[in-house]
């Protein structure tokens, strides 16, 4: 037992300044949201795609249990808005299979040839690369079942454009969902400004004319808050 606690002490410690390493090569924002007073999270460089392959995240967010929930369906047009190094792209990519589709989405050019480039790897053909602005993800409209978003929302400098712009991507019943880490639990080591609450989250989405349909509360570190555009 005594074991057990110390390798889960150094299993914490470890990813405590794996996050912050990550923080301090995030490209410097300031600014708050104007109704939760929120403050927005340095943006995740290029220079850290390597966090975001990291092998602890299978441990510290279980991502194939997150898209498991969602049910992802076969053929479905997905969005993967903030999808840096295409660590979650190319699982929605299998997922919708060779008659679906996943617009990749960043505003990085660097992290744009990282998906790219992993994608060709992985020889996966339905992944759309898609070069976003800060205020618009570049979606096509009308045409997703699906946009998700994996501890990225908390970074946006312009969340209400960027909701709008998503919800003009969805079709009517399309679903958006956030993977956001919990604010509310000060166990799950990740930076403050890079965690959010479940209230947080339903203020800010549902002002843009979204509604909540789910919260999930299955995985180790993180909120899976489903939304539905009516």
């Amino acid at each position: 037992m005594k074991h057990r606690r110390s390798g889960r002490v150094r299993f914490l410690v470890a990813s405590t300044l794996v996050a912050a390493f990550a923080t301090s090569i995030g490209v410097a924002q300031t600014g708050r949201h104007p109704v939760t007073g929120r403050q927005f999270a340095p943006t995740m460089s290029v220079e850290g795609a390597s966090w975001l392959e990291r092998r602890e995240r299978e441990r510290e967010e279980d991502p194939d249990l997150g898209l498991r929930l969602l049910k992802v369906a076969k053929g479905s047009t997905v969005g993967d808005v903030g999808a840096g190094s295409g660590y979650m792209t190319l699982r929605l990519a299998r997922l919708v299979g060779p008659e679906g589709k996943v617009y990749g989405v960043d505003v990085q050019p660097g992290m744009i040839q990282l998906l790219q480039q992993n994608a060709a790897k992985a020889k996966v053909m339905n992944v759309v690369p898609v070069l976003g602005a800060y205020d618009d993800p570049k979606l096509p409209a009308g045409m997703l079942d699906l946009i998700i978003m994996v501890d990225v929302y908390h970074e946006f400098t312009q969340p209400q454009l960027m909701l709008q712009h998503m919800r003009e991507a969805l079709k009517p019943g399309g679903r958006l969902a956030l993977f956001e880490y919990r604010a509310e639990d000060p166990d799950v080591p990740i930076q403050p400004l890079h965690k959010m609450t479940k209230a947080q989250v339903k203020t800010e989405v549902e002002l843009e004319g979204f509604k909540q349909v789910r919260v999930f509360d299955d995985l180790p570190w993180q909120h899976l808050i489903v939304f539905v555009k009516p």
